[in-house]
């Protein structure tokens, strides 16, 4: 008989959330930048981007998988990159 003991379990269970995110309608140009982009226009973009997280259903689970995984790029949970490093560079001195 086959072990199936180690196999993952079903992987539709951890991703379900992402269906129901409000930046899927949205273009992805929103949440993450285009190369060189700075200052206000920037700054703009991540707010306006920021603005559909806070009314997002899923907040919570997609800033958690970003932090979890760390999410180079991009606005996720309402976090932006900088923000992300922040976070995980306290978890990390803290941890010390």
């Amino acid at each position: 008989m086959t072990e199936v003991s180690r196999l993952p379990g079903p992987v539709a269970d951890r991703w379900d959330w992402q269906l129901q995110g409000l930046c899927r309608e949205l273009p992805t140009e929103m949440f993450f930048h285009p190369e060189g982009e700075r200052g206000p226009r920037r700054r703009n973009r991540e707010m306006a981007a920021k603005a559909v997280c806070n009314t997002c259903p899923v907040l919570a689970q997609c800033r958690a998988h970003a932090l979890a995984v760390r999410e180079p790029y991009g606005i996720w949970g309402g976090l932006s990159e900088e923000e992300r490093e922040s976070i995980i560079g306290r978890r990390l001195s803290s941890a010390s």
